[in-house]
């Protein structure tokens, strides 16, 4: 039997930026979902996460936020952050860190340092997070180009003048490769054998961009991949080694699939280099269109479209996991709102529902190629010592979570199977792709899961315009339900709810907000249930639900037997 649960409809929240408002006596979006059709397990990619700066790892604040993401759900989070190999006392500055794992003495003798990389990787494990360990950049030893070493980089700046001393090659090989050998051999003598064989090892980032300073990048960095590849073997011969996580999926990409899969090793000689996962970059490009920041999600569906087909033109690859190295809505996390106007999204509800609305079609943008999606890294963390709300690319801002964490939330209580979604303003993956997300009508969709004791059912209403208006009204059918009875609860994130950086601005956006106002924005930053859980009878195995979904808001059903 059919039950109207009127208690969903909810009112819209006062807008930020307020659009034309929708008549109340507006028809409602239909979303229909077959809890009884399978497309496909539900992947945990949104379980990965990055950033530049890897001693925020073991300040308070990112101590708190790490223990915040280990909390999102049961499955294991991985981790990639830059500068594990670079030279330094662990002091942090924005898009800097440092380890210093390498120096040598008087003679050229190496003399290894795992004490703060130890600090980091330790903070992840005690959290049963896994790392994707970066073997870069550069120590200052074995730099082909040493000074200057450290760069002094601030957002306005020409992005290559971060491109020091630590972004060259290895002057000596062997010294670089025996390194990497030592690192992993002491990883498996710290941690133990099956835990760093749940890890996932790289070479470098990004070396078709800026992040490689050599005559010829590309050669580099296929002779860099084959040393550091084998001493990671020789270390630990079951040790996950992968690449190139390029920039973008281009002729650079494609040589070294080439590469891997067939050319000649120049460590060792042999054919091919191992490839144990492909991971490539893939943003988009938002901007500011008449006053108004605009995203651009087409764009980076098409550059994760172009990754996925360059994996699936190699048969080799058939199967191989995929990791979406960085995937985000665009470029510079580093880089806040007062030098790039275009990401003042960061802050509010805009990067909630583009991250849920992105990742739910990274699923289909996959299966269209038929490659092994395992991971799509959100390149955010936490930025030290910055104002509040200053629109980096970032999950929390001096201690507290902002609102696209609560979508992460949301993803942590989806598991099990993907089912079947339909709708009648749902925008099509290959239309974004094509045109992203513009004109008058909004993405209205939703992705759903269900395993043996829930089903769990996403809904977002996206548009590329930061724009906010009370939305539309959305009535949502669910069938194929395994029970007679259900409990329902609704989490929502909007204006309203979920949303610390509106509770910040209600208090008048204070420069320091007094402990009892950060107090009042934590409470504001956790995941907000809409009302109490509720009694369903589902005699049919149906249910239709009905709310008002305002524009930029995402809501979660979850439904309990």
């Amino acid at each position: 039997m059919k039950r109207l649960l009127t208690a969903l409809s909810l009112a819209a929240s006062a807008p930020l930026c307020l659009a034309a408002t929708p008549s109340p006596a507006s028809a409602p979006v239909r979303l229909t979902v077959d809890a009884a059709q399978v497309k496909g397990p539900m992947t945990p990619i949104w379980a990965w996460f990055g950033y530049d700066e890897p001693n925020y790892t073991t300040a308070p604040n990112g101590k708190k936020l790490l223990s915040d993401i280990a909390a999102l759900s049961p499955v294991p989070v991985y981790v990639r952050a830059h500068n594990l190999m670079t030279s330094g006392d662990g002091s942090y500055a924005l898009k800097w860190g440092s380890t210093g794992m390498y120096s040598e003495d008087k003679d050229g003798k190496p003399i290894y340092n795992w004490t703060i990389v130890d600090q980091i990787f330790d903070t992840y494990v005690e959290r049963k997070m896994k790392p994707l360990a970066q073997i870069g950049f550069m120590p200052e030893a074995l730099s082909q180009r040493p000074q200057p070493y450290q760069h002094r980089w601030k957002p306005g700046t020409p992005y290559q003048e971060i491109m020091t001393g630590w972004a060259t090659p290895p002057k000596d090989y062997d010294k670089w490769a025996e390194l990497i050998y030592q690192w992993v051999k002491h990883c498996v003598a710290r941690y133990g054998q099956q835990e760093v064989e749940s890890w996932y090892w790289e070479v470098w980032n990004e070396p078709d961009g800026h992040y490689l300073i050599a005559p010829d990048p590309k050669l580099e960095y296929f002779k860099m991949y084959d040393y550091a590849a084998d001493a990671v073997k020789r270390a630990l011969p079951t040790a996950r080694m992968g690449g190139p996580h390029t920039a973008g999926a281009g002729r650079f990409m494609d040589d070294f699939l080439q590469h891997a899969l067939y050319g000649k090793n120049f460590k060792t000689g042999k054919t091919g280099s191992p490839l144990d996962f492909v991971a490539f970059h893939a943003k988009g490009s938002p901007k500011v269109a008449d006053g108004v920041v605009q995203m651009g999600m087409g764009i980076h569906f098409k550059r994760l479209d172009s990754g996925f087909a360059l994996v699936e033109k190699y048969p080799g690859l058939k199967g191989v996991p995929v990791i979406i190295g960085e995937s985000d809505p665009e470029g510079c996390a580093a880089c806040g709102m007062q030098t790039n106007p275009e990401n003042a999204y960061r802050n509010g509800t805009l990067y909630s529902s583009y991250t849920a609305a992105s990742i739910a079609r990274e699923f289909d943008l996959a299966a269209r190629r038929g490659v092994n999606l395992i991971g799509a890294v959100n390149w955010s963390f936490e930025f030290e010592d910055q104002p509040w709300f200053a629109g980096f690319r970032d999950l929390a801002t001096n201690g507290v979570n902002k609102p696209v964490l609560n979508v992460f939330r949301m993803f942590g209580m989806m598991r099990g199977e993907r089912v079947a979604v339909g709708g009648d303003q749902a925008y099509d993956t290959a239309g974004i792709m094509a045109n992203g997300v513009r004109g008058a009508r909004t993405d209205i969709n939703a992705l759903a899961s269900k395993d043996r004791r829930s089903i769990a059912v996403m809904v977002w209403n996206y548009h590329d315009d930061d724009v906010i208006d009370a939305g539309s009204p959305v009535e949502l059918r669910i069938a194929g339900i395994p029970a007679r009875q259900v409990q329902l609860r609704h989490y929502r994130i909007d204006q309203d709810n979920s949303n610390s950086y509106s509770a910040w601005k209600r208090m008048g956006s204070p420069v320091s907000p007094t402990a009892a106002q950060v107090a009042e924005l934590q409470k504001a930053s956790e995941l907000a249930q809409l009302g109490t859980a509720e009694t369903l009878q589902t005699p049919d195995g149906k249910a239709t639900l009905k709310m008002q979904l305002p524009r930029q808001a995402v809501s979660l059903l979850t439904l309990s037997y």
